[in-house]
């Protein structure tokens, strides 16, 4: 059970343990291992539209149907890999948002090879930087993204999700001012 002691996030639904977990040890802290940017891309260009808890809540069958995130794997999806996703009653069974996935995954790995990581990506943006600014959903940084990734061909990666994204692996730390995780940038 997770103490419910402190001030959180005005957003951190204090019921869900899982939420209160994913607030406490993961969001905003800094992470730029290809593999967990792939996969919090793929679920924040899932979220899209919905609410991240939504996503969170479905995060293990999200997993389990898309082999633990294997881009490699995903690459290749077929039609059949394809249907049987938007059947899985476990994930979101949006068509375009899996397409997206693949897509995504194949320019993903086109930015790996071109930069060596995506983080070396990202850093072509932020200077390596990590940004210190809270209730926003938006700023210049997200839309420089958003606009560089759907150059590339991108999908379901409009400023919000990339804003979110950032926010989620630590590049922008964004917890609310009252947050006992809340720092104040330099």
């Amino acid at each position: 059970m997770v103490s419910n002691d402190v001030t959180r996030c005005s957003w951190c639904n204090l019921d869900n343990d899982l939420y209160v977990k994913y607030h406490d040890e993961e969001w905003g802290v800094p992470n730029f291992d290809d593999d967990y940017l792939f996969e919090m891309l793929i679920l924040e260009c899932f979220q899209a539209g919905l609410s991240w808890e939504i996503i969170l809540n479905k995060r293990e069958n999200f997993r389990a149907a898309f082999d633990d995130f294997d881009i490699d794997k995903i690459i290749n999806y077929d039609d059949k890999k394809i249907e049987s996703l938007c059947e899985d009653k476990g994930i979101i069974r949006n068509k375009l948002k899996i397409k997206a996935a693949v897509n995504n995954s194949r320019v993903f790995k086109d930015i790996v090879s071109e930069f060596g990581s995506f983080y070396d990506y990202l850093c072509e943006f932020t200077g390596g930087k990590i940004f210190y600014e809270s209730h926003l959903t938006t700023s210049e940084l997200s839309d420089d993204i958003s606009k560089d990734l759907k150059s590339r061909g991108m999908k379901f990666v409009g400023s919000i999700t990339i804003y979110s994204f950032l926010q989620a692996v630590g590049i922008i730390n964004s917890h609310d001012d009252d947050c006992f995780l809340h720092v104040d940038g330099d």
